[in-house]
């Protein structure tokens, strides 16, 4: 039976073609995530995409998934057992990594407290100012982003220290990687603490209270993992009773944040609603394609897949 292959992901001119000339003798339907019918989801052996997760219960048929982003939780539980379950992970590094290193920046120059004055109409001084030029840069994980992001960092001038659950060797944009369980004692050395990890049930609240305390008092803190990582009352307490030069959060828990979120009026804390990835550069839309296009191949040859998810 020939391969049946959904297409979901956001195409442009003549990528469709691409796809079909990788896979001759396979069926190719493409749709958009809020176009696909139950029917299409069924048919599939294939699925390339964002589909909504509940349709996923339906496919009766498929082999292999490929999601379009690096994230894949909202899926567990609706995939069916056996199947192949790839991502895109470090399709978007370098979007995220760059709006990581504009927020450390923003909060450096306290651009956040002079946004407020200018909305006051207020001219006015605020003192001292801040460079990552020597500094120590602690990023917990050092996969695809934070990799991406500690190496424009060396390129700052920055000294870059990766976390990660198991160190297996040198990672290109660090100094040095360890241990995620020297946490505790790495954190008082940081100058700029930056979070990059997924959800898991290992990750959420890592970034807790006690560990808050061991920053220095001008530290910053930037967050563009998922926002579960983080103890956000634990950071406001800390910020609002003087300690960190401030902080740059991407994710929050929940989401959207509530207005009545005490995060939203932290001096020097720049708040962004999750963009700093997502497809908003062509370069993260375009490497997504041809992720799936390289698995396509892999694939059809009966090879091993690359960023294979774990269920």
């Amino acid at each position: 039976m020939s391969e049946y292959i959904l297409n979901l992901l956001p195409l442009h001119e003549g990528e469709a073609e691409e796809f079909k000339a990788i896979a001759p003798d396979a069926v190719h339907v493409y749709a958009h995530r809020s176009t696909a019918t139950p029917e299409q989801i069924a048919a599939a052996t294939v699925i390339f995409g964002w589909p909504r997760e509940e349709m996923m219960e339906g496919a009766v048929n498929l082999k292999w998934f490929q999601s379009m982003w690096a994230g894949t939780e909202e899926y567990n539980g609706f995939l069916p057992e056996g199947i192949l379950f790839t991502s895109s992970s470090g399709s978007n590094s370098r979007s995220v990594a760059e709006h990581m290193l504009t927020g450390l920046m923003a909060v450096c120059r306290r651009l956040p407290t002079y946004l407020d004055s200018q909305r006051s109409h207020v001219w006015k001084d605020e003192g001292p100012m801040k460079t990552i030029l020597g500094g120590t840069v602690l990023v917990l994980g050092a996969g695809n982003v934070g990799s991406t992001f500690a190496g424009l960092c060396q390129g700052l001038g920055a000294r870059t220290i990766g976390l990660k659950r198991t160190v297996n060797g040198p990672i290109q944009g660090f100094d040095e990687v360890r241990a995620m369980d020297e946490l505790d004692a790495l954190l008082p050395q940081a100058d700029v603490v930056a979070l990059t990890l997924p959800h898991s049930p290992q990750t959420v609240g890592l970034m807790n209270a006690d560990r808050v305390a061991r920053m220095k008092d001008d530290a910053i803190l930037i967050s563009a993992g998922r926002g579960s990582v983080l103890d956000q009352d634990a950071l406001v307490n800390a910020m609002k009773a003087g300690r960190l030069w401030g902080a740059a959060l991407d994710v929050t828990d929940p989401e959207p944040l509530p207005a009545d979120s005490p995060l939203w009026d932290v001096p020097n804390l720049l708040l962004t609603p999750h963009v700093a990835g997502g497809m908003r550069l062509e370069i993260t839309r375009r490497r997504c394609v041809e992720m799936a296009q390289d698995n396509l191949r892999r694939y059809l040859a009966g090879e091993k897949l690359e960023n294979i998810v774990k269920q």
